[in-house]
């Protein structure tokens, strides 16, 4: 196959793209982790730590996929996840 047989073909994920959303400046500088805590610390450029407010927690639940008692019979009862 030569060079000549190609056809430029755009990539599919091209067509997705779109341009970053507006971007909101931040008041820290600097983040690194506290060696106590394993937590981040936010700094502003004099080296003050900066409330970067509260952020909740998220937990799930699943329930598990399950067949008869038998595993050989009746209906599979799905999984799914909230």
């Amino acid at each position: 196959m030569t060079t000549a047989n190609l056809i430029a073909v755009r990539p599919w994920g091209a067509s997705r793209l779109a341009p970053y959303p507006t971007t909101i400046p931040r008041p820290h500088a600097s983040v690194s982790v506290a060696p106590e805590t394993q937590l981040a610390v936010f700094l502003d450029r004099a080296g003050h730590t900066v409330e970067m407010g509260k952020h909740g927690t998220n937990s799930g639940t699943e329930t598990s996929t399950s067949t008869s008692a038998d595993g050989q019979h009746g209906n599979d009862q799905d999984s799914n996840q909230d």
